[in-house]
């Protein structure tokens, strides 16, 4: 792995997309105490949401993608606040919702698309505490939603 965060995503094959506007009454990101707190980002592919439900409709591997696209607009986010990834400290936290059916039980493996990938852009500064919770439904019926806790570098 390199050291460039930038040649992290490169060699990802990730290039981050235009950070989604809020859809409701919100901002997508605070700056307060020396932490940045991202406002929960949903699984975009193609300009589409990626909707549906785990253990219904969408299976483990679909999840996993949602989350990591959730991931990607997590990394847009801090970027489009901080005007650099470079900013991030560390994740502290990520909040990981999944869309699922009430016998569906693979909600830490599903948040792993996200989280994974936090690991492999900021690498040990990526590993972060998590919660994974079912819930029956999420705003424009997406799969996943995740939001962060992020410490940030002083300037």
């Amino acid at each position: 792995m390199t050291d460039s965060i930038q040649d992290r995503l490169t060699q990802a094959g990730i290039t981050l997309p235009e950070p989604a506007a809020p859809v409701a009454s919100y901002v997508p990101a605070v700056e307060a105490g020396g932490l940045l707190y991202i406002s929960g980002q949903l699984p975009f592919s193609e300009g589409q949401v990626m909707t549906g439900r785990l253990g219904e409709d969408r299976d483990l591997e679909a999840g996993q993608k949602a989350a990591r696209l959730c991931g990607i607009m997590l990394l847009a986010q801090i970027n489009k606040a901080l005007g650099s990834l470079d900013r991030v400290e560390r994740i502290v936290k990520l909040g990981v919702f999944i869309s699922s059916a009430p016998d569906f039980t693979d909600q830490p493996k599903v948040a792993n698309g996200a989280s994974d990938l936090m690991e492999q852009v900021f690498g040990e500064a990526g590993r972060h505490a998590r919660s994974a919770v079912g819930v029956p439904v999420l705003p424009l019926g997406a799969a996943v939603e995740i939001d962060a806790i992020v410490a940030i570098k002083q300037v």
